[in-house]
């Protein structure tokens, strides 16, 4: 092989290997676009260089594409590149001038010349650009060459690109440009810096029409079609670009995303719709310097974010802290987390629907939970303590069920805020003294409405993955391995949390709550934040889950800021829009019938005076029988209490009887006019204390305490307290052994115990006593 072939082969292979070689020919920083799942745009972020420059598009709009190649080259779809035709008129019109004049460019052309940023215009440069325009003809179709000119033309001004310029020149995608205005964005790269909307009018129009004319002129449109759209007017200033959902789309950067179209799973219609609910809104909070609001709308069976209001839309961002996504932020849920510890106790036996929970004065140390209203029920049915959100029963039944198990069950819930220990939470967790998000917390919620559903579609199993997150981008169909167990709360359990959710109390302003919720079966729960900065209302049905917060997002509390008066109006003008028709159905097979205790709610036992059916999860069928009805002993009259001691069986009338213990009893009857409580033993019988006479409210078993000093700097005091059943009864008071005095009818009694360990001893009239220790604290210690 003679070295003349072998120099030809080698550069033919460094030609080929040159022209085969990838290129990115734009580099440019692009913005960040949202899209609707409809694929409608809902906001964009300038790129890095300050410029509206859209990522390229694969597709061309027609109009365009077709006024764009009739303006510009003609013979866009014959040519490999480079038009000799155009390049031998533009070579005599610049030699007769002495200049160059004409370019004789064709799209492929531009598109290098673009590329290159404005090199600046010689034979040697036109020369250049001939061997790229080769190169990309070569390895790029005329539909992706096409895509690359409509993508990073000059539009005027820190416009880059068709799909940027319609937005901005004329507020509508590229998509749905009308004749005139695809004529417009198609003569505008050809002077970008001179002509553009606002500026030289009269030149911009006559290019214009002078397309329209040819196009006209070659069939592409017909005669009415040119005369009408010579007849548009020309657009002025720039439109803004949609901020339908800004707060997610500085989360898409956030996330990663940046420079991106991103498709999400957002509906337009109830995007715009939310917002609109949460303007309307917002101008009514405002007054009481209420600032700020947040809303979410998922879709349950997906986990598709259908709408996203991380706050008050177009709105002073300076001021109010618009600014700030609350969907993403950490704020104290509240009672929000209440119905998981429900489920949890119910689903393992715990409790039943409407078993008596104790709802007493309560301190656990120096941590005294109290109910919104300061009062007390004494017992109350469980699914109505958690309906009417009392915290006393709550921090209870959190005292049994433990906080450690509580706190795994949450996240595995998916609530990933809890970075610390159980025990940094403690009781106070179950009242808001943790952090939730609004996009974690309405996940939990649609999860478990998800595997409610899943239960029913797949025939008495369950989804493997029922629990996981929401998302805002489109996933592929989830794995659908089912299992015979749920991976938290069975289909039975969360059947009857619903329906308890079902009886929480409307706000009084929603004067026609009642008939919406008679057609619109929600389940919500609703929540408010220690020092009134939080307030919360959440929605479940089993096709979405609708969660609103109201707040400020300095965390400043405002008076009257709480769930069901400020967020839950929110939530349900969302459900009323959303126009919810099912409600979940019955899991029949994770349930059984049971009779049931009517006055304690737990199991029934044999001696219970009257029993009702109830449908229970079958997890909760190991619950106990009826604590609380007990035999008693009484006289033929039925006036007094007898025993062996001072009576004859023939004496003794033996009954069932609904005794609570005193101190919740003291409470109980105040609100139960049904209950009778025991009558009291004969004078001449000895009380061998069946059941408790009289009990301690406060201070609880072992109770460490902490006893700031008065204002003058002694020492202060703490205030034990005990109930009676007999309403005259006399109390006589011991500390450590040492008599304090006596109380009579209200037995209250201030003590100042010293620091360390110590007894107090109650003791009544009839020698019955009761005793509790307890811990004064040195804080120096």
């Amino acid at each position: 092989m003679s070295k003349k072939l072998i120099i030809l082969l080698s550069l033919s292979t460094l030609v080929l290997l040159w022209i085969l070689w990838p290129v990115q020919y734009f580099k440019n920083p692009t913005s960040t676009v949202l899209l609707s799942r409809e694929g409608e745009l809902m906001g964009a972020l300038l790129a890095d260089d300050d410029q509206w420059r859209f990522p390229q598009s694969e597709n061309v709009p027609d109009k365009f594409k077709k006024a764009i190649i009739t303006f510009e080259d003609k013979y866009f779809y014959i040519h490999p590149g480079i038009n000799p035709v155009s390049v031998l008129r533009a070579l005599f019109l610049n030699l007769k001038s002495g200049r160059i004049v004409s370019g004789g460019s064709t799209i492929s052309m531009q598109v290098i010349r673009i590329s290159r940023k404005g090199k600046t215009r010689t034979f040697f440069e036109k020369i250049i650009e001939a061997i790229l325009t080769v190169k990309l003809e070569l390895t790029h179709s005329k539909n992706e060459i096409l895509s690359m000119y409509a993508s990073n033309a000059p539009m005027g001004s820190n416009v880059v690109g068709l799909d940027a310029a319609a937005w901005r020149y004329f507020g509508r995608s590229a998509s749905q440009l009308s004749w005139a205005e695809a004529a417009t964005l198609a003569v505008l790269p050809n002077s970008p810096s001179l002509i553009f909307p606002g500026k030289n009018e009269n030149k911009l129009l006559l290019k214009r029409n002078r397309l329209l004319d040819k196009l006209y002129q070659k069939g592409i449109i017909d005669k009415s079609t040119c005369i009408l759209s010579k007849a548009e007017p020309l657009p002025e200033k720039p439109h803004p670009l949609p901020q339908i959902a800004p707060h997610l789309l500085t989360r898409i950067v956030n996330d990663g995303l940046k420079n991106k179209i991103v498709t999400s799973t957002i509906n337009y219609n109830l995007q715009n719709k939310v917002n609109e609910i949460v303007l309307r809104h917002h101008k009514n909070l405002i007054n009481n310097q209420i600032n700020n609001i947040a809303a979410l709308v998922l879709d349950v069976n997906s986990g598709d974010v259908l709408a996203y209001v991380g706050n008050v839309p177009k709105s002073d961002t300076m001021i109010n802290g618009n600014q700030v996504d609350i969907i993403t932020a950490r704020r104290s849920p509240g009672s929000l987390l209440k119905p998981m510890l429900f489920a949890a106790m119910l689903d393992e036996g715990l409790i039943l629907p409407n078993s008596l929970v104790p709802d007493i004065p309560t301190q656990i140390g120096s941590y005294a939970p109290a109910n919104f209203n300061r009062s007390y029920d004494g017992a109350v049915p469980a699914k109505n303590a958690l309906s009417r959100s009392l915290n006393v029963p709550a921090v209870r039944m959190l005292m049994s069920y433990g906080v450690d198990k509580f706190y795994r069950i949450l996240k595995k819930g998916g609530i990933t805020t809890l970075d610390k220990p159980p025990a940094h939470y403690g009781l106070s967790i179950i009242l808001g003294g943790s952090e939730v998000t609004l996009y974690e917390i309405s996940g939990f919620y649609a999860s478990m409405a998800r595997t409610l559903n899943s239960y029913t579609l797949y025939k008495d199993k369950y989804l493997n993955n029922s629990y996981f997150p929401p998302h805002y981008l489109p996933e592929k169909d989830k794995n659908t391995q089912l299992s015979e167990k749920s991976t938290l709360f069975s289909a039975g359990t969360l059947w009857c949390l619903f329906n308890a959710l079902v009886e929480v109390a409307r706000p009084e302003e929603d004067s026609h709550w009642q008939m919406f919720s008679s057609s619109h079966k929600i389940a919500w729960k609703t929540g408010t934040s220690f020092g009134f900065r939080d307030a919360w209302a959440i929605g479940t049905t089993p096709q979405y889950v609708v969660g609103v917060w109201t707040g400020n997002a300095n965390g400043e509390g405002r008076p009257g800021l709480v769930g069901i008066y400020t967020a839950a109006p929110i939530m349900l003008d969302i459900f009323k829009f959303l126009n919810p028709t099912q409600w979940f159905k019955r899991p029949d097979n994770d349930m059984e019938r049971i009779k049931t205790c009517k006055y304690s709610g737990f199991r029934a036992s044999e001696i219970c005076t009257e029993t009702t059916w109830q449908l229970i999860p079958k997890n909760a069928i190991r619950i106990g029988t009826c604590p609380f009805h007990k035999w008693i002993h009484l006289d033929l009259e039925e006036k007094y209490q007898l025993n062996a001691s001072c009576a004859s069986i023939n004496e003794i009338k033996t009954l069932p009887w609904f005794i609570l213990p005193p101190v919740q009893e003291s409470y109980f009857r105040q609100k139960n006019a049904f209950y009778k409580k025991p009558p009291p033993f004969r004078s001449d019988c000895i009380d061998n204390n069946f059941q408790k006479i009289m009990g301690f409210v406060y201070p609880e078993p072992n109770a460490s305490i902490f006893i700031p000093k008065e204002l003058d700097g002694t020492p202060g005091k703490m205030v034990v307290k005990v109930v009676h059943r007999n309403p005259d009864a006399v109390l006589y008071w011991h500390l450590d052994n040492n008599f304090l005095g006596f109380t009579k009818k209200f037995h209250h009694f201030p003590i100042r115990p010293s620091f360390g360990k110590h007894l107090i001893t109650v003791i009544d009239q009839n020698g019955e006593k009761i005793s509790r220790d307890f811990l004064i604290l040195n804080p120096k210690e």
